[in-house]
C-alpha cells in the first residue's frame, strides 16, 4: 500500500511523505504505482523548474520526502493539484492507497 503523510501546520502545507508500493499488479504491469508516481514526477519536475529553492525532494527508494521550503502561492496550487488528483485516484483504488493528514 502506498502511504502518503501530509503535514499541516498553522493552516500551511510543510511536508509531505511518501512510502510503500501498491502492489496492484506484478512489477512493470501495476497501473496504481504508474499512475502515482507520474502525479508526484510532474508536480516535483513543474515545481523546481518554477523555482527549485521552494521545495526539498528527497528519494531514498523507501521514503519520498518533499519539505515545503517556500509559501509560495504557484508551489501551493501545485502540491494541492498533486493531492487532489491522489484523493481521486485513491477513490478508484481506495485498497492501494492511503491518505493521512496531520495537522498541528
Amino acid at each position: 500500500m502506498i502511504k502518503v503523510k501530509i503535514e499541516i501546520k498553522n493552516n500551511s502545507l510543510k511536508k509531505i511523505n511518501i512510502s510503500g508500493h501498491a502492489n496492484y499488479r506484478e512489477y512493470g504491469k501495476d497501473i496504481v504505482c504508474a499512475s502515482f508516481s507520474s502525479i508526484l514526477i510532474t508536480t516535483v519536475n513543474a515545481i523546481i523548474e518554477i523555482d527549485e529553492s521552494a521545495i526539498e525532494y528527497l528519494d531514498n527508494e523507501s521514503i519520498v520526502t518533499i519539505n515545503i521550503l517556500k509559501d509560495n502561492d504557484i508551489v501551493n496550487k501545485l502540491l494541492n493539484n498533486m493531492l487532489s488528483l491522489f484523493k481521486d485516484l485513491t477513490k478508484d483504488y481506495k485498497d492501494y492507497i492511503k491518505i493521512i493528514k496531520e495537522e498541528s
